[in-house]
């Protein structure tokens, strides 16, 4: 048996996913959070081994959410649900632990598949979803080639783990300059400091 939450703030998208389960004999409710303070106020003291989870909820976004559920509870498997076929969103639920996502106008039969897939420890996307993360990934490593050599020569650099002054001294730069530099990389491939900045340049077997 299958013990399946879901955590949205529409009450029609819980209304119909439940009664899109509800007939099936190994999947059982256990229930619904229409906010993450309440979806962790849940768990504090009942289970479940699926974890629907909306994207885009106030306060506290799914994302951030899977996160935190993650590090509590990493048995529980969480199946990222949005009307956000969107790369990017895509990416950060991944990130953050999730095992799949799929998208509010799936067919019954396809979130079925999801939630048996990923309660098997497998990860699962729906086609459409699966093309909108390959897209985000391509756009990152365009991003990473469209860079000046002076770019690409100090990226190189922060990811050997030198910090602007030793990079300024290797490449006679003003600290100053090199750390306009690290402010541009940033600002161009739209991550938010260093570390994702590195793990960006890594994931597409950059540096």
């Amino acid at each position: 048996m299958i013990r399946v939450f879901i955590v949205d703030d529409h009450p029609v998208i819980i209304e119909g996913i439940h009664s899109l389960l509800q007939n099936e004999k190994d999947i059982e409710w256990a229930g619904h959070a229409m906010n993450a303070q309440s979806c962790l106020g849940f768990f504090v003291n009942n289970s479940a081994d699926v974890v629907l989870m909306d994207i885009s909820m106030p306060e506290m976004d799914g994302v951030e959410l899977c996160r935190i559920m993650k590090v509590r509870y990493p048995e529980i498997f969480i199946l990222g649900l949005s009307t956000f076929n969107q790369g990017l969103y895509i990416k950060k639920m991944l990130e953050n632990g999730a095992s799949g996502y799929i998208l509010k106008n799936a067919s019954r039969d396809e979130l079925l598949k999801a939630i048996h897939t990923i309660n098997k420890g497998g990860i699962y996307f729906a086609g459409e979803v699966g093309e909108a993360l390959k897209a985000y990934e391509r756009a990152s490593l365009n991003k990473l080639l469209e860079l000046s050599p002076r770019e690409k020569e100090i990226l190189g650099l922060i990811a050997e783990g030198f910090t602007n002054p030793q990079i300024a001294q290797k490449i006679f730069l003003s600290p100053f300059t090199v750390d306009s530099h690290r402010k541009n990389l940033l600002a161009k491939l739209k991550v938010k400091n260093t570390a994702c900045l590195i793990r960006l340049a890594v994931e597409n077997k950059y540096i």
